[in-house]
């Protein structure tokens, strides 16, 4: 054969070589390695002391509803049931030590990825009451009217 058709298949050869040989150095023995053979994943047995160490920066309304029962046993029976506490809140990774860790995210902006009004009936996010921000009182944040723990009552703020 003339080195026309040679060359590239080196050139193809040497590149899947050097990948394989990348691969054996910067990847552990035991990635995607588990108990019942090999599985995908980012899963390391040789890892898991530094994961341990990895603070959690998300809770669930499980961990809020200890101190804060009332405002549980609102939202649960609300209409904003599915919604976690940190979507409005933010992270509870600092508190109950530092109370001022969660910040209320008060915007309209955020009531709106939810209540925007879609032209999309048929899908579930159309069937959520929707609204078009530049002209439904602009001017006020949405809990001025609407509390959002449970949107069916009158705000307070």
């Amino acid at each position: 054969m003339k080195s026309h058709v040679w060359r590239p298949l080196y050139v193809v050869l040497l590149v899947i070589a050097l990948v394989l040989v990348a691969r054996e150095i910067l990847v552990p023995a035991d990635f995607g390695v588990g108990s019942r053979g090999y599985m995908y994943g980012w899963h390391r047995p040789s890892n898991v002391q530094e994961w341990k160490q990895v603070s959690v920066k998300y809770r669930t309304a499980q961990y809020c509803k200890n101190c804060h029962r009332d405002k549980y046993d609102e939202i649960v029976k609300s209409p904003h049931a599915a919604i976690n506490c940190e979507n409005c809140h933010g992270p509870a990774l600092g508190h109950p030590d530092d109370p001022r860790s969660l910040t209320i995210d008060r915007s309209r902006a955020l009531c709106a990825r939810c209540h925007f009004r879609l032209e999309y009936p048929t899908s579930g996010r159309g069937k959520i009451r929707g609204i078009n921000p530049a002209t439904h009182h602009p001017e006020l944040d949405c809990v001025t009217c609407h509390w959002p723990h449970d949107p069916r009552k009158e705000g307070r703020t």
